[in-house]
């Protein structure tokens, strides 16, 4: 009876570790799929890692290239914003270059106005004054043996004769002309006369030309007789 129970512990304790070590042998074989499982697993995270951190690079590198052109572009726009800017400074400057230089031209355009409606002004009384004498030369040379020449420089030559008794035709002559202020200027005689410069300055104060002919004929007769 003992020997029967013991018989059928010692089988029931073979059972046992036959299914412990079944257990165990599976569990190890579960293990070793897990392990194995883990690492395809990892390996494969690690083969897309790796290919997401490449692209990552990439990106930053794509990035990185982005960012310089932008810069480059930025350089350029604002190298082409200093220059417009430096036109437009131009552009200014010369359109009040341009501004200045009308109104000069328009200064001396008003000036030269002025001026030739002066000398307009001036060329008519010359010319009022010229055909005075010339209508005056008639009478002149009738009476006081004078004839009036208009020579070059619109200079008027005043010949006398009939001073000298012995040589009625003998010529004394003397030279005249407006100057710029419009007065009249005595330029030269011959012969010589020293009152000239007194006759010139009494008739610019007088603007009596028939008194200054008379005192220039006279002049020329004291000289004969003295």
């Amino acid at each position: 009876m003992i020997e029967d129970e013991l018989g059928q512990f010692d089988k029931s304790i073979n059972e046992f570790w036959n299914k412990f070590i079944n257990t165990v042998s599976d569990t190890s074989c579960q293990m070793v799929g897990l392990r194995d499982a883990y690492k395809d697993s990892m390996k494969a995270f690690a083969e897309k890692l790796s290919v997401k951190l490449k692209e990552e690079d990439r990106m930053i590198e794509m990035f990185l290239e982005y960012q310089n052109q932008i810069c480059r572009q930025n350089k350029l726009i604002q190298e082409k914003k200093d220059n417009l800017l430096k036109s437009v400074a131009e552009v200014k400057c010369k359109k009040q270059e341009i501004e200045v230089l009308a109104a000069n031209i328009q200064a001396l355009k008003e000036e030269y106005a002025k001026k030739k409606e002066t000398i307009s002004t001036a060329n008519k009384a010359i010319e009022e004054r010229l055909k005075r004498l010339q209508k005056s030369e008639d009478l002149y040379k009738s009476r006081l043996g004078l004839e009036i020449r208009k020579i070059y420089g619109d200079k008027l030559q005043f010949i006398f004769t009939n001073i000298d008794p012995k040589h009625p035709e003998s010529p004394f002559v003397f030279s005249l002309h407006l100057n710029e202020a419009r007065d009249y200027e005595v330029l030269d005689s011959s012969p010589h006369l020293e009152c000239l410069a007194e006759f010139q300055e009494n008739l610019r104060k007088t603007n009596n030309f028939s008194a200054f002919l008379a005192n220039v004929r006279k002049a020329f007769m004291a000289m004969v007789y003295n």
